[in-house]
């Protein structure tokens, strides 16, 4: 460590797994919530969506799929290795997800991802959601340091990141394998004293 650079601070085991994982207000009406069981429907219409396909590597096929995916959401949580909200009206079905992935409380860091099926796009949805997690993030969690990744030939993605408030710090070469084969990839992040 170097002289004079603050003592970091480790985020207490615990934190999450003994708590129930929050709701979220965004500004815009809408909120991020657990996903639910009932709504594993909408896990396979994302699943089947190009888009979401194309940049999320989301494979969900079936209703059973779906349900195990969800289930491992709310394990993950347990396990305080991700956090995954559904985006949605109060009370009404998810139109996208947000979460953190890669949670590492010790380290301090997380990793986030989105999306948003087609009726939601264009509205700034994403752009608030992420907004939103990441002040958790930072806030209330206690993280330092969160990174965005996404395709370089996602300028959606690249987009909502810079709206967001995250860094671009470079170009991972071929760091991602989707569908068409291994993409460079944006590194953008957000750390504590950004917001």
């Amino acid at each position: 460590m170097i002289s004079g650079s603050p003592i970091p601070v480790v985020v207490p085991a615990g934190r999450m797994a003994r708590n129930a994982q929050p709701v979220l207000s965004l500004p815009c009406g809408l909120e991020l919530r657990p996903w639910r069981l009932d709504e594993a429907g909408v896990l396979v219409s994302a699943g089947q969506d190009p888009a979401i396909h194309q940049w999320n590597l989301l494979r969900v096929e079936t209703l059973d799929d779906a349900r195990m995916r969800i289930e491992r959401m709310h394990e993950r949580w347990q396990a305080e290795l991700g956090a995954v909200w559904a985006i949605a009206p109060p009370g009404g079905a998810p139109v996208g997800l947000t979460g953190l992935s890669d949670i590492d409380l010790k380290g301090g860091s997380a990793e986030i991802g989105y999306w948003i099926l087609p009726p939601a796009r264009g509205g700034g949805v994403v752009v608030e959601a992420t907004r939103r997690v990441s002040r958790w993030a930072l806030s209330d969690l206690g993280l330092h340091r969160l990174r965005l990744c996404h395709s370089v030939a996602n300028p959606a993605s690249c987009r909502v990141a810079d709206k967001a408030g995250y860094s671009l710090e470079g170009t991972m070469r071929s760091a991602l394998l989707h569908a068409d084969g291994w993409h460079d990839q944006h590194l953008h992040a957000l750390v504590q004293g950004d917001i």
